[in-house]
């Protein structure tokens, strides 16, 4: 009898073990729901402004395919990629990149750059070697060019001169690159 009534007691005791842990992962997986439900609507609130905003730059930003001339009118190159985008400044500045392709021209300058499309630069040393860029006449006119598929896009046009060979100055013109297969060269 005094057996029998220990095991019920273990019994009893063993059921009232499960019965407190189903309690208890009922209650933990309660707690991880509400903590779940309430992480969610915080995460769709939309606090303050939200609009990242611009560059000074971004109306002057993009990539050009650009040839360029000497003096005498003659090419020196044809439709190379070039560059324009902000400094990290964020102010009136704007790269000007020919991504290092120009051949013996090459360079990376900042120009400072006015609202009206303006830029110029005097004796800037560019960021692909130690000669040094004066760029004049340099301006970009809105819708002022055709690509070669019949777009209408900006027009960029500026004149350079180098350390290297000064007095020299060079002739540059191009358009902005659209992208499109029918534009690109």
């Amino acid at each position: 009898m005094l057996l029998q009534c220990l095991v019920q007691l273990r019994e009893y005791l063993n059921e009232s073990k499960i019965i407190k842990m189903k309690k208890l992962k009922l209650n933990i997986t309660r707690v991880l729901v509400a903590i779940l439900v309430l992480t969610s609507f915080v995460a769709c609130d939309e606090v303050g402004d939200t609009d990242p905003g611009g560059t000074s730059a971004e109306a002057f930003a993009g990539d050009w395919f650009i040839s360029a001339t000497n003096p005498a009118g003659a090419p020196v190159s044809s439709h190379l990629l070039f560059s324009t985008y902000n400094t990290a400044a964020n102010d009136n500045t704007l790269w000007l990149d020919d991504h290092n392709l120009a051949a013996a021209k090459k360079f990376k300058v900042k120009v400072t750059f006015n609202n009206d499309g303006t830029f110029s630069v005097t004796s800037a040393t560019s960021a692909y070697g130690t000669k040094t860029v004066t760029i004049t006449d340099g301006k970009i006119e809105k819708n002022a060019a055709t690509t070669q598929g019949g777009h209408t896009v900006d027009k960029i046009s500026f004149k350079a001169e180098f350390s290297g060979e000064p007095g020299i100055i060079y002739s540059y013109v191009g358009e902005k690159r659209t992208g499109f297969l029918e534009d690109e060269y």
